[in-house]
């Protein structure tokens, strides 16, 4: 186990199972409901994508819920026991209550486990850009960086971790008030697609309205170019997330490896998970990739 400690990140950074599994990060599941019904957020086992979406498209009504101060303290508590110390990395705390939770619970621990380090990081990220952030602190502390180190790393480098998002639909948008319903009527009758980042507090903001799929496709991928570390030589990993749009996703990764000869590797695809999935509705492509840091 790399570095002897946990690393650990909420069900929010959307990776897959295998993922987490391969790079030794260990999750905690929020939760989401379907028409009354409660499930974990579990990457995709306790339902699909394709049913998740195709049940919001069908009118489902969705709710999620934060993973509370009591589930924590259950999740945590296996390892202190097993005299491991904790790097857990949360949904950020501009969209969720999560990282506060995360902190009650890390004070309650440490009164009955004193001698073990517990460290509770803000990823002022979400969905795959958190999962980007959580595969480099695992590449960080395979090389052997002790967990003192990588939770000041973690803080000192968290914004320069870029979230582009575009929708295609506004549908959801609209439903959870985000946008207003004349501007979502608006937008639908003229194509119009929000592209949206994460700024300096985590939180998502509306920065263009773009005419057509094709022109925001175009434009999300310039946005790349512009912020990412090395502009068009950038030579680290790329993460995309979406919402049952594959064939978005997949236009906007393709357009991505033409752009950047450098690339570490192909564009890696997930899906939105249903937390954050919840919230957009189907028809949302995510773009995450390491460049200029996040000032607003």
């Amino acid at each position: 186990m790399g570095g002897g400690y946990v690393l650990s990140c909420c069900s929010t950074a959307d990776l897959t199972e295998t993922h987490m599994k391969e790079r030794d990060i260990h999750y905690v599941c929020f939760h989401f409901s379907l028409d009354g019904k409660e499930y974990a957020d579990d990457l995709g086992k306790s339902i699909s994508s394709a049913d998740f979406y195709q049940a919001m498209s069908d009118g489902a009504e969705t709710g999620t819920s934060q993973v509370n101060v009591e589930e924590y303290i259950a999740y945590f508590t296996p390892f202190l026991e097993e005299g491991r110390d904790i790097l857990h990395v949360s949904l950020s705390s501009g969209i969720s209550g999560s990282y506060n939770s995360a902190n009650i619970a890390r004070e309650e621990l440490l009164e009955d486990y004193p001698n073990r380090k517990i460290f509770i990081v803000d990823s002022l990220g979400a969905s795959s850009g958190f999962g980007l952030f959580m595969d480099k602190l695992a590449d960080l502390r395979d090389g052997g960086m002790p967990v003192d180190k990588l939770h000041d790393w973690a803080v000192a480098h968290r914004l320069e971790l870029n979230h582009w998002f575009f929708s295609t639909d506004l549908t959801f948008y609209v439903k959870g008030g985000r946008i207003s319903k004349a501007s979502g009527w608006f937008g639908t009758a003229l194509h119009i697609c929000p592209l949206l980042n994460m700024d300096d507090k985590g939180a998502l903001v509306p920065r263009y309205k773009i005419r057509g799929k094709r022109a925001v496709i175009k434009e999300i991928v310039k946005r790349m170019e512009e912020c990412a570390a090395g502009g068009t030589d950038y030579d680290g990993k790329c993460y995309i997330s979406h919402s049952a749009c594959g064939e978005d996703a997949r236009a906007v990764a393709d357009l991505v490896e033409e752009r950047f000869p450098r690339l570490n590797g192909k564009v890696e695809i997930n899906n939105i998970g249903t937390t954050i999935g919840s919230h957009t509705g189907p028809g949302t492509v995510a773009l995450f990739f390491w460049g200029k840091e996040r000032t607003a």
